[in-house]
């Protein structure tokens, strides 16, 4: 533990910057544990995952420097929009990659397919003559989502 936490200390001086530039599956990893500021953090992600796409690493090890960078620099949901903004203006190829990695993105996906999976359950019940209320008592959606796929019947 000790050495670990004197390589935490170690690696907070360093700047991220001067590692982006490497191909280095590790160096990537580290930026989250390396010295930015709170401003940086959407810059440093967006940094790192650029990093992975040039790597073109198996699936297997871009999981786990993925998983790792995650674990230190986790961003709020306002500055992951602010990323999805910055990769907006990255290359098509890079910006397709970049969606399609998995774990923070894979949460993603799994809240969309259980609001997919909510919806389906209210198209159902709408089918059967459930009462609205009863439909956004039981799904949690607004009354206005389940009119609007009461229209979709």
């Amino acid at each position: 533990m000790c050495t670990f936490n004197y390589l935490t200390l170690h690696l907070r001086k360093k700047n991220w910057r001067d590692f982006i530039r490497r191909d280095n599956p590790v160096a990537a990893a580290l930026l989250s544990k390396m010295g930015y500021t709170k401003q940086e953090r959407v810059q440093v992600k967006k940094e790192f995952l650029r990093m992975i796409t040039r790597m073109e690493l198996d699936p297997a090890r871009e999981r786990l420097i993925y998983g790792f960078f995650e674990t230190y620099l986790r961003l709020t949901k306002e500055e992951e929009e602010r990323l999805m903004t910055e990769v907006g203006k990255l290359s098509k190829d890079t910006e397709e990659f970049i969606k399609n990695l998995p774990i923070s993105y894979e949460e993603k996906g799994k809240e969309i397919g259980k609001k997919e999976g909510i919806r389906e359950v209210a198209i159902e019940m709408l089918r059967k003559g459930s009462d609205l209320d009863f439909i956004a008592e039981v799904t949690h959606l607004d009354r206005k989502e389940i009119k609007e796929l009461k229209k979709l019947l």
